[in-house]
């Protein structure tokens, strides 16, 4: 029989239908009752148990309509070319034009939003299922919670539910998609430099987190995790270094490695002279391994300042034991509450405890404590047990601890940024600290003179030799320049050791770009009518010490000029005042990039070195970093997948990940 055929016997059929009457094509056997074809999408159903009412429910709208048994079913017939579930879901199974439905879709980190026909496509739906519990780090199990089924599929009834193994290998599946994508970016990057630090699970596992920084094709500092890799005991330096080979080996990029920037365990040190001689024999080491190697300068202040209030923890005793003894019931800090109201003082501010290894937080301890000076002596009055009452003294020394932290505070916090270069901002920083430590070390109390000592001790032993990276970025800052290093170095090193570091920096900087030079073929430059140094002082910046001494000195530049020596010449770039912090090195060099076409390259490579290897919500912890419980529970290849493909996405969506 021909489809034409077939055709012509479906709608006589429907027409019998409609009329009541049964199509002989529903004839079984000849001595059995006609059916109609309406019981294909109908079912008889009881609605009364007292009476026995029955009735024919739609398998599509589930309405009942009536019906007795033996009676006409033209109307259940007229129903179903009415009932619009049938029609829609009849509508996806026909091929041929038809009315689509329109969607709004958010794209990207511009967060375009694009109109799109829609049409459900479940391999889409379980990708980003997949994708939202990675980013937003939600636990597999939520996926076969019941209302959680229950909403999606409210959203829409064709959602299929999955359970959290089918999650766990669509997440992998997606883990490799993401990868492959970001191999291909770093194919295109021509120098990478790498942090990494050490986790521990509550299980006591080991992982190892490697993670990338390089500039992008528009002057955007990047910062991706490569791998989050399980490392076995003991954490020695060979055990380090064969690690971050392999997942160099695996991303294919050993021979784009610049630097690499790690704490200062001696596990690490090991590591880095194993790496040294690795990309040595390849001939892959960059500027003869002088920059190789970058402590962790945000892990070296803090060793300064935990020994340094190691020092002087009998100073501020009264004060932690005296904010413990209020946290520690909460009747007592309802009291204490009622007394801050009382003295109409600030109520969004409260109480903080410090911690043995976070620094910061004994900070913000004494901070806190001091706006609510009045409260405690009046708290003591209520309660007779309440035996750490500070002295005056106590807190005047507390105010002077608190005074003297905030550099530290300051330096970190800048060290930690991953959106902006760093290597420019150290040298400043260093040098900010180092006054401050020797405006106090002629301080003639003695806990202030226990505190400086001991941490004056840390600076030298990290920074007795000159810090290269330290110099060379602070002079490819075009505010800087040379003359802050000549401003600087005299405090931070002895007269004798000053000006060879000075002449240090100068041969260093000069044969690093000759390095850059010979890859572009260019010895010299003539001076190009760009003018670089443009000034932006509306409304003057308030000089600073550097400042006002930077205008009267000034580099001698010989006559056989390179393009370092034409930016040398320059005066400073004077940012205003409002624009000073907020200054983009990067931006001025992507700027001014046609004008120093090989400087501009060689300072790419160096502002994008990282100076610490924590983010700023970690980089004030002396203690180790730990994975949260959930993810503890997972096997390593698991934890590796969930923690890189988040990174990778939440930087391709501009989602940020919020804190716990």
């Amino acid at each position: 029989m021909s489809n034409t055929d077939e055709m012509s016997n479906l709608d006589d059929m429907d027409e019998l239908e409609e009329m009541g009457i049964e199509s002989s094509s529903s004839i079984s056997k000849p001595n059995q009752r006609k059916k109609s074809v309406v019981w294909d999408e109908f079912d008889v159903v009881t609605q009364s148990e007292k009476t026995g009412a029955i009735g024919a429910k739609c398998s599509h709208c589930k309405n009942i309509l009536a019906y007795k048994r033996g009676g006409a079913t033209s109307h259940l017939m007229r129903h179903l070319k009415v009932c619009v579930p049938r029609r829609v879901a009849n509508s996806r199974n026909k091929k041929g034009p038809q009315q689509a439905l329109l969607s709004f879709e958010v794209t990207g980190r511009s967060r375009q939003t694009l109109l799109s026909t829609y049409q459900y496509d479940k391999d889409k739906v379980r990708e980003l299922l997949a994708k939202m519990f990675i980013v937003h780090e939600y636990p597999f199990r939520m996926v076969e919670h019941q209302l959680f089924v229950l909403f999606c599929q409210n959203l829409n009834p064709r959602f299929q539910p999955i359970k959290r193994h089918t999650l766990r290998t669509d997440c992998i599946k997606l883990f490799a998609v993401e990868k492959k994508k970001l191999k291909g970016v770093l194919a295109s990057v021509d120098r990478i430099s790498l942090t990494s630090d050490l986790w521990t699970s509550n299980q006591t596992l080991g992982y190892m987190c490697l993670t990338c920084h390089y500039l992008d094709a528009e002057w955007n500092l990047q910062k991706r995790i490569l791998n989050f890799c399980c490392l076995p005991p003991p954490h020695t330096g060979i055990a380090i270094a064969d690690c971050i080979l392999q997942c160099l080996s695996d991303w294919d990029i050993e021979d784009k490695v610049s630097t690499i920037t790690l704490d200062n365990a001696s596990s690490n040190d090991s590591a880095v002279r194993i790496l040294k001689d690795h990309f040595a024999e390849k001939g892959n080491l960059y500027f003869n391994s002088k920059i190789f190697h970058v402590r962790c300068c945000a892990h070296v202040l803090n060793l300064m300042v935990q020994d340094g209030l190691l020092e002087i923890r009998d100073v501020i005793e009264n004060i932690r034991e005296s904010v413990k003894y209020m946290k520690m019931s909460p009747s007592r800090l309802d009291k204490f509450n009622e007394i801050v109201k009382q003295l109409k003082l600030s109520t969004s501010k409260h109480l903080i405890l410090d911690v043995p290894t976070r620094w910061n937080s004994t900070h913000a301890m004494l901070e806190s404590a001091l706006q609510f000076k009045a409260v405690f002596p009046r708290f003591k009055e209520r309660d007779s047990n309440y035996k750490w009452l500070p002295t005056e003294e106590d807190w005047t020394r507390a105010a002077e601890v608190s005074q003297f932290l905030e550099v530290f505070e300051e330096a970190t916090e800048a060290f930690s940024g991953s959106k902006y270069p760093t290597s420019n901002l150290f040298l400043r920083q260093i040098w900010k600290v180092k006054l401050k430590m020797n405006e106090k070390s002629s301080d003639t109390r003695d806990f202030m003179k226990k505190m400086t000592t001991k941490m004056n001790e840390k600076f030298a032993k990290y920074w007795r030799e000159c810090n290269l990276l330290m110099a060379i970025g602070a002079v490819l800052d075009p505010r800087y320049k040379m003359q802050l290093i000549k401003f600087c170095f005299p405090h931070i090193y002895s007269a004798e050791e000053c000006d060879s570091h000075i002449n240090e920096v100068r041969e260093s900087l000069h044969a690093l770009y000759s390095v850059y030079a010979s890859i572009e073929g260019q010895t010299s430059a003539t001076t190009s009518n760009v003018n670089s140094d443009i000034d932006v002082s509306k409304g003057k910046r308030k000089k600073d010490a550097f400042n006002a001494w930077a205008e009267n000195h000034f580099d001698v530049i010989p006559e056989n000029k390179t393009e370092l020596d034409i930016y040398l010449e320059e005066g400073i770039c004077k940012p205003s005042n409002e624009n000073y912090d907020e200054f983009d090195a990067l931006n001025w060099w992507k700027v001014n990039a046609m004008k120093f076409r090989c400087l501009s390259k060689m300072a790419r490579d160096v502002l994008s070195i990282p100076i610490t290897t924590v983010a700023s919500e970690a980089a004030f912890s002396a203690g180790g970093r730990v994975l949260d419980q959930y993810r503890s529970s997972l096997k390593p290849e698991t934890v590796e997948a969930l923690i890189c493909t988040g990174d990778w996405l939440r930087h391709d969506l501009g989602v940020k990940l919020s804190p716990t």
